[in-house]
């Protein structure tokens, strides 16, 4: 099957979920009026809906008076429960797996997925993936690139044997039959498998380099793209020699794979430089991936690597959730509003729902979704920039509550990236890495900004200016004057990103999900 045929029959089969989308975006109210409802009445007779008498609600006002804002700490033992083979404790569909949280701000957590949690995230994705083949009908003619996460630590069960993760983060599009897989992902399925990261990505770029036709590149984590890239220039030549004979000679492992050799493509490609992507890939046309918050500063820089490739947003898609997802030509994400239950809480501490909200102001977001998290506070902080329809346009603007606070400095991250951003404008700097965090020795606390730059700056005067602008904040200068925290330094790294990803790795994050921080609240 080929590549054109098989993406136009997955569009296809994205029409209905498309059209259920836009009758829920006509009465917001009412369709989250009935999401509610459904979890109610399903899971009334389950340990948690006994405990909050779910068959007592019938309106969302009830539902905020008898149930709690939740956290994960207030799931922690009943996920251990259900792990180790106790039911109808959350929901009364049964729990197929945990999936590991792509959290950024605390060890990874398991997030329970029942087959109604799926289908919810499909309800998400199936009318993005209408709208974006819909608007850009190029990427129908070739195969697409959605990210792999290797599966460094093996497969998990819990004590019960329920799998842990995924088996590939391409498993969040639904189920595709094999040939359709087959037809549209550029990279098999079984690279996920490799243990090494190095033998990882170059089986990963050899896949992509036989795919001439590739159309669509989509990861979460901007910098994902770029450090798979970065090895190019050193495997090169091995990798065209690969592909001139049809072998995989993976740089850490002494297995070789064959696979259909591919001379006259190598011959191409051996005339490319291994950094042009548009001569390596002239049909791409469409790439997706984090560009909000955070992600911002790592985005742009990536984008000019592709100078002539669509640069689409990702919505805010969290381990939990689905919440929102891009339109072709709309600012911001729109709420994925037949996906799940959703509230907000907004800077007073109000708690409003969807059809409630109001243009400018920022709000925190909290969910009830088929998995069995009720009212819980995914601490992702959003701005809505206007509406679609009924629907907010929603923009990631950062964590909620992610504020670093040893003395009393109250350093936030929203914060912490503005100063960031006026300070390395000051010094013309684009930064590869940075990343703010403390440090505490014999000389003293203080916070050190580590910076990974191929321009050149003065760490002294780069210092002093970061301090002046952090000392805007009347906690942190009122700390600083007392001599709690001494005045910040910059190191300078290489491989930052790589390093920090590393880290992130050895505490249980999945290496596609790794949001990037600006603000580290922890030392070491």
């Amino acid at each position: 099957m080929n590549a054109r045929l098989a993406n136009s029959l997955w569009v296809a089969s994205c029409l209905p979920g498309w059209g259920r989308f836009t009758h829920a975006a006509k009465n917001v109210a009412a369709a989250q009026q009935q999401l509610l409802s459904e979890y109610l009445q399903t899971n009334g007779a389950t340990e948690y809906g006994q405990t909050y008498r779910f068959a007592n609600i019938t309106t969302p006002g009830q539902y905020q008076a008898q149930v709690p804002l939740t956290d994960y700490d207030s799931y922690m033992p009943l996920i251990e429960r259900i792990g180790n083979g106790d039911a109808s404790i959350l929901t009364a569909e049964p729990v197929r797996m945990f999936e590991l949280s792509s959290g950024s701000t605390a060890a990874s957590k398991l997030i329970p997925y029942t087959r109604r949690l799926k289908a919810e995230f499909q309800r998400g994705i199936a009318p993005w993936i209408f709208d974006l083949y819909s608007h850009h009908p190029q990427i129908l003619g070739g195969p697409a690139y959605w990210s792999l996460t290797p599966l460094t630590t093996g497969k998990r069960f819990t004590p019960a044997g329920i799998p842990i993760g995924f088996e590939s983060d391409s498993a969040y599009l639904g189920s595709l039959g094999q040939r359709l897989v087959d037809a549209i992902m550029a990279v098999p399925d079984t690279v996920k498998y490799l243990t090494s990261i190095n033998d990882f990505r170059y089986a990963t770029l050899l896949s992509l380099l036989r795919q001439p036709e590739l159309r669509l590149i989509s990861v979460w984590n901007p910098t994902f793209l770029s450090l798979l890239l970065s090895p190019l220039v050193d495997w090169w030549d091995s990798l065209c020699d690969d592909l001139a004979r049809g072998t995989m000679t993976l740089p850490d492992s002494s297995a070789e794979s064959r696979l259909p050799p591919r001379p006259e493509l190598a011959r191409r490609l051996k005339g490319v430089h291994p950094t042009d992507y548009t001569s390596i890939w002239p049909r791409l046309a469409l790439l997706s991936c984090w560009m909000d918050g955070p992600a911002a500063a790592y985005a742009h820089p990536l984008a000019e690597k592709f100078p002539r490739v669509l640069m689409q947003g990702k919505g805010l898609l969290a381990t939990e959730a689905f919440v929102s997802f891009p339109l072709a030509g709309v600012e911001g994400g729109v709420l994925a509003v037949n996906s799940h239950f959703f509230e907000f809480i907004d800077e007073t501490g109000d708690i409003l729902l969807a059809h409630q909200l109001q243009k400018g102001k920022i709000y925190s977001v909290v969910i009830t979704t088929g998995g069995g998290l009720y009212r819980y506070q995914l601490h992702d902080l959003v701005e809505v920039l206007g509406f679609w329809g009924q629907l907010p346009r929603l923009r990631f603007v950062g964590k909620a509550g992610h504020i670093s606070d040893w003395f009393g400095e109250k350093l936030e991250e929203r914060f912490v990236a503005n100063v960031l951003e006026q300070v390395f404008h000051m010094h013309s700097l684009s930064p590869i890495f940075a990343m703010l965090a403390p440090d505490e020795n014999r000389a003293g606390f203080r916070y050190v900004l580590y910076l990974d730059s191929d321009m050149p700056f003065d760490t002294s005067t780069l210092a002093q200016n970061l301090d002046s602008a952090l000392r805007a904040n009347f906690h942190y200068d009122y700390c600083r004057r007392l001599e709690q925290i001494r005045a910040t330094s910059v190191v300078r790294v290489t491989r930052g990103a790589e390093s920090y990803l590393r880290a992130c790795q050895l505490r249980g994050q999945k290496l596609g999900d790794i949001k990037p921080l600006v603000l580290q609240k922890t030392q070491g």
